[in-house]
């Protein structure tokens, strides 16, 4: 069972840009093999830090608008978004350890 819920293109402004606290959005697709690993990743930080950051997936096959207009061409990308603007990017599958660190500034 995973601690992650999806987001789609209509909720993403409410959900995501209007959010008290900073949410972490997980661009993801079936097919991609690199999102199949991080997602047991985030999936267990969403566990440890959920209290501090919203953790949401969003599914680029079914929900094309949101990435376009992010510009995320390369997946998994980790967008942390707060006060409705992107604060950091992670582009490719890191490991957990690299994830902490990167992720340090809001967790």
């Amino acid at each position: 069972m995973s601690n992650i819920d999806a987001v789609t293109d209509d909720q993403f402004d409410t959900q995501v840009l209007k959010s008290e606290k900073p949410v972490l959005v997980d661009f993801w697709a079936e097919w991609c093999g690199p999102c199949k690993q991080v997602a047991p990743i985030l999936d267990e930080l969403a566990g440890e830090h959920g209290e501090k950051v919203t953790f949401l997936k969003m599914n680029v096959d079914e929900n094309p608008v949101t990435p376009s207009s992010y510009r995320v061409t390369g997946i998994p990308t980790i967008n942390i978004y707060s006060g409705g603007e992107v604060v950091k990017s992670i582009v490719g599958a890191r490991p957990k350890a690299a994830l902490l660190k990167e992720l340090a500034d809001f967790i």
